[in-house]
């Protein structure tokens, strides 16, 4: 008789990958939308960040209030990794604690019921992962760890340094999922322009790149998270010039102060971020995304005004802000000048009013454009419109499209067409569907 299982990825899209590959080693399993009829729950939970921590705790404490009486709670992940001693000893509520090693072998430790830390680095190789979200979109996980050491950032101190799967698995995976369906890809790492180069390639990802333009049936892919000290000129020049990667560039930023990037330990100055973004933006049809952190110690008014008028002067498609967040095992725990927080508050008010702007600048950008886009279901607003995705867009992250007329009769989920962008309404382009594309 088959059991059920209820599973909750945290975090970031690396997670949900990692979820995939335990689902994919769960599949006798059930999976079920009702924690309260589940045989196992596992929260593969996330340590970045104070606020992700918190999220974290109170899904294993809610988890643990509803489930029925006999079943197992797992919890696994990066807060798990990064504080495995401490939880154990305090968590009463679980059942079973495993780390970031580990996601292979969930069967072994469930069917065991003995918690498990393999040391090692875990790098998806052959497993057989259940794509969830989408049947025409998957997230392909380059590597593990990261090089970088930045000031605010522990995730090298339990994630370790960087690990690169080999270009021969990635294509590997990419090559069956075609297969199975899928055709949209985004191909994501802590820092995937580094990736290769624990391997010994300096230009490890437009090796892989072109390699991935030569699997058949790929329709669009994209880069998420670059870094700006490992994004040289050769690897924009190589995105531009794919014929099948889009002008998608994901480069978190941090700063833009001088003297706050080298406080931050990012590498690469002003001038040389100026440089990088600027052959971004004027690449034909090109989306540009950062990440912004407010509030890092000794941030002093005068550098964040700095940033604040770079932000309105730059015309970025989409921009993350994160308050500062004081994480313990980082060189800017240490720091002495701590910014207030009412005053960090204040700050990230200020520039989330300009980045509201500039989403909604981007956004009237498409009025009028004809644009290819993905189906992906009911949307947020009800059954009256179909929800879907630009074709060039990620999914989730970048925003959803509104569709309310076809000219192609009834629309089907994980298919591309051809719209017509009609109006902005609220946070969200309404187009109607003139062809039918793939």
């Amino acid at each position: 008789m088959s059991k059920n299982l209820y599973l909750v990825s945290l975090g970031c899209n690396k997670n949900l990958v990692d979820s995939e590959v335990m689902l994919g080693k769960l599949k006798d399993y059930t999976i079920v939308d009702e924690p309260e009829v589940a045989d196992v729950l596992i929260v593969n939970t996330c340590g970045f960040i104070g606020p992700a921590k918190e999220e974290s705790l109170d899904t294993i404490f809610s988890l643990h209030e509803i489930r029925k009486k006999d079943s197992l709670l797992v919890v696994t992940g990066c807060l798990t990794e990064r504080y495995r001693e401490e939880l154990q000893e305090e968590l009463t509520e679980v059942d079973l604690f495993t780390g970031t090693g580990d996601y292979d072998k969930i069967d072994e430790i469930i069917n065991s019921k003995k918690s498990r830390f393999t040391p090692a680095t875990y790098l998806l190789n052959d497993e057989e992962r259940v794509i969830t979200g989408s049947i025409s979109h998957a997230y392909i996980k380059l590597s593990e760890g990261c090089n970088q050491s930045c000031s605010f950032c522990a995730i090298p101190n339990f994630k370790g340094k960087l690990h690169s799967r080999t270009s021969e698995s990635v294509v590997k995976e990419v090559t069956l999922l075609v297969k199975k369906g899928f055709y949209d890809f985004s191909f994501i790492s802590q820092d995937s322009s580094s990736y290769g180069r624990d391997l010994g390639k300096k230009e490890g990802l437009i090796e892989l790149i072109k390699l991935i333009e030569k699997v058949e049936g790929i329709k669009s892919a994209r880069i998420l998270y670059l870094y700006p000290t490992t994004t040289s000129n050769e690897l924009i020049e190589t995105i531009i010039d794919s014929k099948l990667f889009h002008n998608y560039f994901d480069m978190p930023i941090q700063h833009i102060s001088d003297s706050m990037l080298k406080l931050m330990k990012r590498g690469a100055g002003k001038q040389r971020i100026i440089e990088q973004l600027t052959m971004m933006r004027n690449s034909e049809d090109s989306f540009l995304r950062t990440g912004l952190i407010i509030g890092h110690p000794n941030e002093s008014e005068s550098q964040f005004n700095e940033l604040l008028e770079f932000v309105k002067d730059f015309d970025f498609d989409r921009i993350s802000l994160f308050a500062y967040s004081d994480e313990e095992d980082t060189s800017a725990y240490d720091m002495s000048e701590k910014v207030d927080e009412d005053e960090v508050t204040k700050r990230v008010e200020l520039i989330e009013e300009v980045v509201k702007t500039k989403h909604e600048k981007s956004l009237n950008n498409e009025l009028g454009k004809t644009i290819q886009i993905i189906i992906e279901g009911e949307s947020s607003e009800g059954e009256f419109f179909m929800g879907a995705k630009k074709l060039s867009w990620a999914p989730q992250i970048d925003g959803e499209i509104l569709v309310n007329e076809s000219d192609v009769g009834a629309l089907e989920v994980g298919k591309a067409y051809e719209a017509k962008v009609k109006e902005l309404v609220g946070d969200k382009l309404l187009v109607s569907v003139t062809k039918t594309l793939f």
